[in-house]
């Protein structure tokens, strides 16, 4: 397994954040998504590192050994402790605790979510922006869960989640099972096309959690960690739970009224990374995005799916740095 540095603590407003870090040169922050960690940036390190960039990688709000915010006490009524104000705040409070004016923000799945709405809320602190899987989206017309209950059913994960306390139930009865259903990579055929649609149905509307409940024998592609890594990941969710993680995703009608009056336009240096077979954030999701992000790259890894830094992290790493030095040479 990739060696893994022990981390720093810093105690940041309602928040002691546990962060990795590796190098110097330019920073470059690491943002992870969810159920995932630092540790889920383990095959970046030190290959941006020996780059020569300043590799930070946060445990974020409500994960890994940063845990909950301080002052959650537990209930339903602390939900908006992880929305997006909360989550881009810890970053900017994370690079005033480190003595940093800037820094390149990367983020996969949920991370990637959040780092692109830092430009909203901290664009002074943003130097560039990658987005691995995750695009920018524009702020929708409706309320966003009312649009995914509307489109997909009140089965769909997001929209479940909502209902406080039943997806942790569910989550947390076995968490080994529950993160051997969630990191699995896309298996191809055998002539190298991609692998075919699950036959559950409930996969057409990401029913994660009626899906968790079928047979594992019929859990499409292949796991994914070894289990030196998995062993890390369950540990963590094991002392954390998933409650602080979902919170993130109880805030989508929050974070949507909150960004109302936001600019419809990102304009700082920002690279995109599609996975091709991404079933969740497929490379189709970005097409257009340009209209709102005008210095924008955009790139695609073949035989790719969710989990890219996993699955793919040579190509990933090798796009990270060509664009970095392209863009931010010293």
């Amino acid at each position: 397994m990739t060696d893994w540095p022990q981390p720093k603590f810093l105690d940041l407003p309602d928040l002691r954040m546990a962060v990795y870090e590796q190098g110097e040169g330019l920073p470059i922050v690491l943002c992870h998504g969810w159920p995932e960690l630092a540790f889920s940036w383990r095959h970046q390190m030190a290959a941006l590192a020996h780059a020569g960039m300043r590799v930070i990688v946060p445990d974020q709000r409500g994960y890994g050994l940063t845990g909950n915010a301080l002052n959650d006490g537990g209930g339903e009524a602390d939900v908006p402790l992880y929305d997006m104000p909360h989550l881009c705040g810890d970053l900017v409070h994370l690079l005033d605790a480190l003595q940093l004016e800037q820094a390149v923000f990367v983020g996969h799945d949920w991370g990637g979510l959040v780092t692109w709405q830092l430009p909203f809320y901290h664009p002074e602190r943003v130097r560039g922006l990658i987005g691995v899987n995750t695009p920018f989206i524009p702020r929708l017309t409706q309320d966003p869960i009312a649009a995914m209950r509307e489109a997909q059913g009140d089965n769909m994960y997001i929209v479940a989640f909502q209902d406080y306390g039943a997806a942790e139930k569910v989550l947390e009865a076995d968490v080994a099972r529950s993160l051997r259903f969630l990191y699995r990579r896309s298996a191809r055929r055998a002539d190298g096309s991609p692998p075919p649609p699950p036959a559950h149905k409930g996969w057409e509307n990401f029913a994660l959690l009626e899906l968790l409940q079928t047979e594992e024998s019929s859990w499409p592609g292949e796991e994914l960690l070894s289990a030196a890594e998995f062993q890390v990941y369950e540990q963590a969710f094991r002392r954390t739970g998933f409650r602080g993680g979902i919170n993130w995703y109880r805030n989508f009608s929050r974070n949507w009224q909150l960004s109302e009056s936001f600019p419809t336009q990102i304009p700082h240096p920002s690279l995109m990374i599609c996975a091709a077979d991404d079933r969740v954030l497929s490379p189709a999701m970005a097409e257009g995005m340009d209209k709102y992000v005008p210095d924008l790259e955009t790139h695609v890894i073949a035989d790719c799916g969710h989990w890219t830094q996993a699955e793919q992290p040579a190509a990933l790493n090798r796009l990270i740095v060509d664009w970095v030095k392209r863009r931010f040479a010293a």
